[in-house]
């Protein structure tokens, strides 16, 4: 039992480091077509091309749930429940509190939410797929979350 818990926190944190690789280079790389409108928002639609990157991450997740479930709940399912529930945070994260997809939580005063925001404005100040920052989405460089004076935290929030 402690060791399927810590396979799925051990899938969690990987992917983190999965996300902030393939989103600096492959969707701000040979992707960045499918990139391109969450960054420049031409596209006026709910749905964004971007959007096929939460079923190219939800395959693994699912193979690894089936296939572990089909050996008997090896290692695989822990590791398929490990970015599932990754990519449940990340959904809420990026499009629940950070883009207001949907208005679930459209009202934060948390120091992380702010933080994260802060990392994401500066990550979107670019329409162009080179000279971003900020890959990552549950971690971010510790600056962002130092509280800003409040004109220059409007600005970088409100923006």
């Amino acid at each position: 039992m402690v060791l399927n818990v810590l396979i799925i926190i051990a899938a969690f944190l990987a992917m983190e480091f999965m996300a902030w690789f393939t989103h600096k280079y492959i969707m701000h790389g040979g992707m960045w077509h499918f990139h391109k409108d969450h960054h420049d928002h031409s596209n006026e639609s709910f749905f964004e091309k971007n959007d096929i990157f939460f079923l190219i991450f939800a395959l693994p997740s699912w193979l690894g749930i089936m296939f572990g479930a089909m050996n008997g709940f090896d290692f695989k399912f822990y590791i398929g429940i490990g970015i599932l529930l990754y990519g449940i945070a990340y959904f809420m994260v990026h499009d629940v509190v950070i883009h207001q997809r949907f208005k679930w939580f459209s009202k934060s005063e948390n120091w992380y939410v702010k933080g994260i925001k802060r990392a994401h404005k500066i990550h979107h100040k670019h329409i162009n797929k080179v000279d971003s920052e900020n890959f990552g989405m549950l971690i971010v460089p510790f600056h962002y979350f130092k509280e800003k004076s409040s004109n220059q935290q409007n600005v970088l929030i409100n923006s």
